[in-house]
């Protein structure tokens, strides 16, 4: 991998850490993001709950955090998508975004990128 793609992905790693602590109160302790093919990347953040978040999931209210979740993120859509764009030069033409509660938080990011082929 070249030095600006590893530089891009590191930005990207660090830009959504920012997003999770400025939206959500609380960042995650570790990211990375990765290419899936040429139009996909990938960010994996870890521990990315709450302190709100785990009282519910000690609670038994997985599908409740699941969904509180998804709705923030979904409503936070711009302040994903934003540095995606930004950094890669290129439109985020979907963001799909999951988490999994029973691993206190491991969360993915999901952008598929314009084709630079069209």
């Amino acid at each position: 991998m070249e030095e600006g793609q590893h530089s891009v992905l590191a930005d990207i790693s660090r830009e959504m850490v920012r997003v999770y602590k400025d939206q959500f109160g609380r960042g995650p302790t570790k990211a990375r993001t990765q290419w899936a093919g040429s139009d996909v990347l990938i960010t994996v953040l870890e521990d990315t709950l709450t302190p709100v978040e785990r009282r519910l999931v000690t609670m038994g209210e997985h599908q409740r955090v699941r969904d509180m979740r998804m709705f923030f993120q979904y409503a936070s859509r711009p302040h994903f998508v934003e540095p995606v764009e930004r950094l890669t030069g290129r439109k985020v033409r979907s963001f799909l975004s999951a988490i999994d509660t029973e691993t206190d938080g491991v969360a993915m990011e999901t952008f598929i990128l314009e084709s630079t082929s069209d």
